[in-house]
């Protein structure tokens, strides 16, 4: 009965064995060269103050809208290519869904776009 899903645990089962192996083994076998810029933070290439901060520093604006808009990018395109793979199937309801998408996702766009969002200066 379970006889077709034997494969599928075994995969299951060899990942995690690995994942478990390679965490384990790292900390034992990797090269230990601490220097002061490995144990700094590393924020996407902004060089840490000099001076220390308390709480931490703070990042740009700048930083956290473009993370969100990758987010927002990538969301689009993890909906748009299932589309784009099975538009035949789909049929008129897949292309109105997809164009109705398409226009929301346009006017978030234009928004961000008036509002200056795309600005990189």
């Amino acid at each position: 009965m379970l006889d077709p899903y034997i494969p599928l645990v075994l995969m299951f089962a060899l990942a995690f064995a690995f994942a478990l192996f390679s965490v384990t083994i790292a900390p034992l076998v990797g090269p230990r060269r601490y220097n002061r810029a490995k144990l700094d933070a590393y924020e996407c290439g902004i060089e840490p103050s000099p001076q220390p901060v308390i709480g931490g520093g703070r990042m740009p604006v700048a930083y956290y809208l473009t993370a969100m808009m990758f987010i927002l990018f990538d969301i689009e395109m993890v909906f748009l290519y299932p589309y784009a793979v099975s538009a035949d199937a789909l049929g008129l309801y897949g292309a109105v869904a997809v164009v109705l998408f398409i226009v929301t996702f346009g006017i978030a766009d234009l928004y961000i776009w008036r509002r200056g969002g795309f600005d990189w200066n």
